[in-house]
């Protein structure tokens, strides 16, 4: 039986593609999705990618993930990244391995952005390589 990865998006991740796409490309969050599951079918990995706009939302499934004993987690928390002390904690939280990921490099944009919370209790973050940076993740996820 493969492995599961989770793959959690936070909020405005959906608009992905329509947003601002000098910054985050012009990949859909689906676009995405397709390139980890041929990728994850070939690595005998599953995925089970989410997005939501609500906070609680992926808190929850980040305790789900440690409960079905995934193998790790990969998490796009959007702008919670730099507010969201209660999704830091549950990042340290749980024992799953929790891989940050962003479109855009956040220490190349507004200050505020320069600050994760989400960084400082996941085991590593990569930031910067559009949607490749969903892939990347996914390979150190592969190995952990």
């Amino acid at each position: 039986m493969a492995q599961t990865i989770f793959v959690l998006n936070g909020p405005n991740l959906n608009l992905l593609g329509l947003r601002e796409p000098e910054i985050y490309g012009n990949e859909t969050l689906d676009d995405i999705a397709g390139r980890l599951q041929d990728r994850a079918g070939e690595l005998d990995l599953e995925i089970d990618l989410r997005q939501s706009n609500h906070e609680g939302h992926l808190i929850d499934w980040l305790h789900e993930a440690q409960s079905r004993e995934a193998k790790a987690v990969i998490l796009n928390p959007g702008g919670l990244t730099h507010t969201s002390v209660a999704l830091h904690d549950a990042v340290k939280g749980i024992t799953t391995p929790v891989i940050e990921v962003h479109l855009s490099n956040p220490h190349a944009r507004e200050e505020f952005r320069h600050v994760s919370f989400i960084g400082r209790a996941a085991r590593g973050t990569i930031a910067g390589f559009g949607a490749l940076s969903y892939l990347l993740a996914l390979e150190a996820a592969a190995t952990l």
